[in-house]
């Protein structure tokens, strides 16, 4: 029997967490994940999807503020005398003695293909570089952001029709499956891990508020898939007259209208937009401001947009 402690956060984590529970070979003995977060209209303290799934099947959670110079914490990490200390999406920087502890590695689930998209937010980058395949690899955690050796990696493509929503859970389910595959090789010492080719390496930084409102200067073709990345939360943003209009989906037309970027070039089958190279984005499905999304032919036949006019 494999003895886990998991540290994981949001629900992307929760794939790993239960197929560890449901196997006959593993152990899970206990749960670390982020404090509970207040959220909803509401704003109550709300626990994490990791921390509510571990708290169903009556699994030891902590959720400390922080590790790094918390002997409690630590201390709990050691009275599990883990084999495997296994670390997906969890949000927090392990400390050194964390990593030092479990009997045989402490292993990272990471969404991407290792060196390509070290740190926070590999799967949006992924999908707004335009790459044409992402993944998931099993990697040996140490000191450095996802540096470490590389046990296992599975691929999978990103097509022309792939959302942000999609593909978290397709590397959900991926993840899991390479994790349950990976984990007895690395416990049995079949498995080590390879170092990763440091010349390929780039770094997915963190998303900010500011990169979902849509830069119309921007070329088409990115702003097609910074509309699916965000597609169907949190959203791409634009604006009319001072009104927030949140893009839903939309496409990019074959041809070209040389106008300056962002103004209103056709209304007739959608939304049509000038961007900055030239190429014309049309919005199909548009959610304005207060209301529920929808065509954006029939937002339309209700608003005063005109050729010539302008989104922000």
């Amino acid at each position: 029997m494999i003895k886990v402690v998991f540290a994981g956060t949001p629900a992307f984590s929760v794939g790993c967490l239960n197929a560890l529970m449901t196997s006959d070979d593993v152990e899970v003995v206990g749960v670390v994940s982020q404090p509970d977060r207040k959220s909803g209209r509401g704003m109550k303290l709300t626990p994490s999807p990791v921390k509510k799934a571990a708290l169903a099947t009556n699994i030891d959670v902590i959720t400390p503020e922080k590790l790094r110079d918390n002997d409690e914490a630590l201390q709990w990490l050691k009275e599990k005398d883990c084999d495997v200390l296994v670390v997906v999406a969890f949000g927090m920087i392990l400390p050194v003695s964390w990593l030092e502890t479990p009997k045989v590695a402490p292993i990272n689930v990471h969404a991407s293909l290792l060196p390509r998209w070290r740190g926070a937010a590999p799967i949006e980058r992924a999908l707004l570089a335009g790459d044409s395949e992402t993944g998931v690899c099993i990697m040996q955690m140490e000191e450095g952001l996802d540096t470490g050796g590389i046990y296992l990696e599975k691929r999978m493509p990103i097509t022309p029709e792939s959302t942000g929503h999609t593909l978290w859970s397709e590397l959900e389910v991926l993840g899991a499956q390479a994790l349950m595959q990976a984990l007895p090789c690395i416990v049995s010492g079949e498995l080590q891990p390879t170092p990763q080719d440091e010349a390929g390496v780039t770094y997915a930084k963190k998303i900010t508020n500011e990169e979902r409102v849509v830069d119309w200067a921007l070329d088409a073709e990115y702003i097609e898939r910074l509309v699916r990345c965000f597609t169907p939360k949190p959203g791409v943003r634009t604006s009319y007259q001072g009104k927030l209009l949140k893009i839903i989906a939309g496409e990019v037309l074959n041809g070209s209208k040389q106008q300056q970027a962002g103004v209103v070039v056709d209304i007739k089958h959608g939304l049509d937009v000038s961007c900055g190279n030239g190429q014309v984005y049309r919005i199909t499905q548009i959610q304005p401001e207060g209301k529920k999304a929808m065509n954006a032919v029939d937002y339309l036949r209700g608003t005063q947009i005109k050729i010539g006019d302008e989104l922000a």
